[in-house]
């Protein structure tokens, strides 16, 4: 099965937030508007690959991160500069940023980066994430270690130096990608199911120290979708009634477009399918 890339956003209303202009500029000229800009970890392959797309074509300049480069590629399909393509052909300015979200001095050297190149950062989309498969206490310490500090630490470094930016121009919106696997111990990944639920408790916990200022929600991906990682860890499993990655950005650019004042929540696909923010369900291959 292969992994279906839409390149084209379907029939949905455009969700980009409007542009703020900070006023004309001395002799009287409109300042220019400039474009949203959303930082995506993770956008390699798969979820944030789509969401890469999917933002260009509704507007929004980009900032993609991995590790996964065309000059270090992983075992994995996919690297961060295929996927700034695919985002320029959809007319985003696309800042292509190699980074492991472990690393705190990368993170804090990145949000220079971002805001010396576009002025501002609109969206953070915290989605890297790793699920070590096995029984946790025939892994090493290691391997606990390595889903903690992707799982949680990464997400946490991004929020520490993105969002004081953010919260002094106006306003911000930062939204968590966690998974069903939180309230699932059945998942049998204990690591996974106790860093997914520690990013919803963080997702609490910030939207409640930035309110008014930054949105911090969370979008807790209950069900199956078709990505390259998830197929490597799970192995050969019937995948026939996995989602398409579209369903995600159907769900971001929603939450991109609510109010400051939505912010605190943990919500799932089928909680936003009840609203009428994501599309029925669909079919990945």
């Amino acid at each position: 099965m292969q992994l279906c890339v839409h390149t084209q956003r379907p029939a949905f209303p455009s969700t980009r937030p409007c542009a703020k202009i900070a006023g004309p500029p001395a002799g009287g000229l409109e300042a220019p508007v400039s474009k949203p800009v959303a930082l995506i970890t993770g956008a390699s392959r798969g979820i944030g690959k789509q969401l890469a797309i999917d933002l260009a074509a509704d507007g929004y300049d980009l900032v993609v991160c991995a590790r996964s480069t065309a000059d270090s590629p992983a075992r994995l399909p996919g690297t961060i500069d295929e996927t700034a393509e695919l985002a320029r052909e959809q007319g985003a300015d696309v800042l292509v940023a190699p980074l492991d979200v472990r690393d705190e001095e990368a993170v804090a050297a990145l949000a220079d980066t971002v805001y010396e190149r576009f002025g501002r950062c609109d969206l953070l989309i915290n989605n890297a994430a790793v699920g070590v498969p096995g029984a946790t206490l025939e892994n090493s310490t290691k391997r606990w270690r390595l889903a903690t500090d992707i799982n949680i630490h990464g997400p946490f470094y991004l929020i520490y130096y993105f969002c004081p930016r953010m919260r002094e121009a106006g306003e911000g919106r930062v939204i968590n990608i966690s998974s069903g696997a939180s309230v699932n111990p059945g998942f049998r990944r204990i690591s996974y199911t106790t860093t997914k639920r520690a990013l919803e408790a963080m997702t609490e916990g910030f939207a409640i120290e930035l309110e008014d200022s930054v949105a911090v929600n969370c979008i807790r991906l209950e069900l199956g979708v078709w990505t390259e990682g998830y197929a490597f860890t799970l192995g050969d499993v019937d995948r026939s009634d996995f989602e398409d990655p579209v369903i995600m950005s159907d769900a971001v650019l929603w939450m991109a477009k609510q109010p400051l004042d939505y912010t605190g929540q943990v919500v799932t696909i089928a909680d936003l399918r009840e609203q009428g923010a994501v599309r029925p369900k669909t079919t990945a291959g």
